[in-house]
C-alpha cells in the first residue's frame, strides 16, 4: 500500500492502478464469513427517471422487466426529480438539498438520489435503460456486502473493455482507465463508501466550479474514488473487505443502448445538445 498514500484516489493515475490491483487482489482473496454479520441488503429496488410524465416506451418496457421482483418480496421505489428533491430534503439537511438543486442534469439528479436513498435505507439500485434478465440478482442479497461492478475502457479503440476480460491477470492496462460503476447499487444503509461518496459529490457541487464533470462529481468517477480510498485502509490494516466487485452482472441485466432518447440531451454524453433539462 505504499505506492498509495492517503489521497491518491483524487490522481486519475494512481486510482486507475489501484482498481486494477484490487481486481487482482479480490481474485486471490477468499470471501470472508465475516459478511454474514453485515446488515442484509434490503430488497427494496430503486429506479430513477427525470419527469414521469414524459416516459418512452422504451424506457417503460426496460423498468417493466423488474417488475417480478414485487413477487418476490421486494418494495420498488420510483424516483423523479420532484421526489427526489423531496426524499432528500426529508432525510438530509441544507447541503444536500441546495447539491441536488445545483445537478444541472437528470442523469446527475439520479446519481445523486441513488446515493442518498442507498446510504440512508440500503437496497439496490439499477438504470432506468437495464433490462432483467434472469435470476442471478439473488445472489446480490447473500451477505452484507456493497456490490458493484468494475469497468475497463481502452482508450486507443474508446471501447468498454468485455467485462470478463477484465478479471484476467496478465491483461494489458497501457492506454486503459480501470474504474468501478455506480449502476448497480447494492449495499445495506449507513455502508461507509457511500456516506464518503455522498460527502465528496455534495462539496464538489457545492464548490466554484459552476458546471462541474459529471462522470468525476456525481458519477462512476467519484464512487470510485471513494471505493479505493476505502479499499485501501481496509487492506493497509488487514481488515476484511466488506465490499465486493460482481463479475457477472451482465448474466444478471443487459444494458439497452440503442433507445430513443440517447439521441437527444436527455442522454448525458449529449447534454450540451440544446435541450433544457
Amino acid at each position: 500500500m505504499n505506492a498509495y498514500p492517503p489521497g491518491f484516489e483524487e490522481s486519475d493515475q494512481l486510482r486507475s492502478a489501484f482498481i486494477r490491483k484490487l481486481t487482482l487482489h479480490l481474485l486471490q482473496c477468499p470471501r470472508s464469513s465475516e459478511a454474514s454479520e453485515l446488515p442484509v441488503v434490503p430488497r427494496t429496488l430503486i429506479q430513477y427517471w427525470h419527469d414521469p410524465s414524459d416516459l418512452p416506451d422504451d424506457v417503460r418496457d426496460c423498468l417493466a422487466s423488474w417488475d417480478r421482483l414485487v413477487d418476490e418480496g421486494f418494495e420498488v421505489r420510483m424516483f423523479c426529480d420532484e421526489s427526489a428533491a423531496a426524499y432528500i430534503a426529508e432525510h438530509y439537511g441544507t447541503r444536500e438539498c441546495e447539491a441536488f438543486a445545483r445537478c444541472r442534469h437528470p442523469a446527475m439528479r439520479s446519481d445523486y438520489l441513488r446515493m442518498c436513498f442507498v446510504l440512508a435505507e440500503g437496497g439496490l439500485y439499477v438504470d432506468a435503460d437495464d433490462m432483467l434478465l434472469g435470476d442471478g440478482w439473488n445472489e446480490l442479497f447473500g451477505d452484507g456486502r456493497l456490490k458493484v461492478q468494475p469497468l475497463c475502457y481502452d482508450i486507443p479503440s474508446a471501447r468498454m473493455v468485455p467485462a470478463a476480460e477484465i478479471w484476467r491477470p496478465n491483461l494489458r492496462t497501457h492506454g486503459r482507465i480501470f474504474y468501478v460503476n455506480n449502476n448497480p447499487i447494492a449495499a445495506p444503509a449507513g455502508h461507509p463508501v457511500l456516506r464518503v461518496a455522498l460527502s465528496r459529490a455534495t462539496d464538489r457541487l457545492l464548490g466554484e466550479d459552476q458546471r462541474p464533470e459529471i462522470q468525476t462529481t456525481t458519477g462512476p468517477g467519484n464512487l470510485t474514488a471513494a471505493l479505493a480510498a476505502h479499499a485501501r485502509n481496509l487492506i493497509a490494516a488487514g481488515t476484511p473487505l466488506d465490499f465486493e466487485l460482481l463479475r457477472d452482472w451482465e448474466a444478471i441485466a443487459e444494458t439497452r443502448w440503442h433507445l430513443s432518447y440517447r439521441n437527444d440531451a436527455r442522454n448525458w454524453r449529449n447534454m450540451d445538445a440544446g435541450l433544457s433539462l
